[in-house]
């Protein structure tokens, strides 16, 4: 893949495909379009007891675009990662444009944990997310389905099916159902900056008296 610009990935977006690498030191970046499509029911987030019990206790807190490229960071710090500079700077292009965002957790002023992805119309395309405390990311991801319900949003596009998304409620559906709701997310607009921001102990309030 050539000249990718942020134009470009959007468009990658709207029809339902998402760029990846190989490894951070691979140069080259190729388009990736599931048979199987991971996407994390607005409504049917699990809030564990014991995920619950911590949010309530716990001394983190939350912010939305304060450390973009913190979370970025932070995502790639690992082994294996698909996230290669051309890739860190197409997404920190799309930040900088509206059309990319993250949501942190912080113990005190270091970053523990966060979630980034891109919005289109009414459908969030989670990209990645890390953890540096435990609980960190499942709170920075209860956060982003908080903040996606008050916004309008209809999709949250989780890529892949992992063990570690299933258990948070995450499903995976077929492709063309997939492309059935990214056709109808678009059709909408929703901003994933509007809703004032919560604390993890009132995210989880919301979350226990809808359930």
């Amino acid at each position: 893949m050539s000249e990718l610009t942020p134009e470009i990935l959007l468009h990658g977006y709207a029809m339902g495909i998402f760029p990846m690498a190989e490894h951070r030191d691979d140069p080259e970046i190729f388009w990736v379009d599931p048979r199987r499509r991971g996407v994390m029911p607005l409504d049917g987030f699990h809030l564990s007891r014991s995920l619950a019990r911590a949010m309530r206790r716990t001394p983190f807190t939350t912010t939305i675009n304060r450390d973009f490229a913190g979370v970025v960071a932070g995502c790639a710090d690992r082994a294996d990662t698909w996230i290669n500079s051309e890739i860190t700077a197409l997404y920190s292009a799309l930040h900088r444009a509206g059309h990319a965002h993250s949501v942190e957790v912080w113990e005190v002023d270091a970053l523990v944990g966060g979630v980034y992805g891109v919005t289109l119309g009414r459908a969030f395309f989670g990209e990645s997310m890390f953890s540096r405390r435990t609980n960190a990311s499942k709170m920075a991801l209860a956060a982003v389905v908080d903040r996606l319900n008050r916004a309008g949003f209809t999709l949250f596009d989780t890529q892949f099916l992992t063990d570690h998304l299933a258990s948070l409620g995450a499903i995976e559906i077929s492709r063309a159902a997939y492309h059935a709701q990214l056709e109808d997310a678009k059709l909408g607009h929703a901003d994933f900056t509007a809703p004032p921001q919560r604390s993890l102990h009132d995210v989880v309030q919301r979350m226990t008296q809808t359930s």
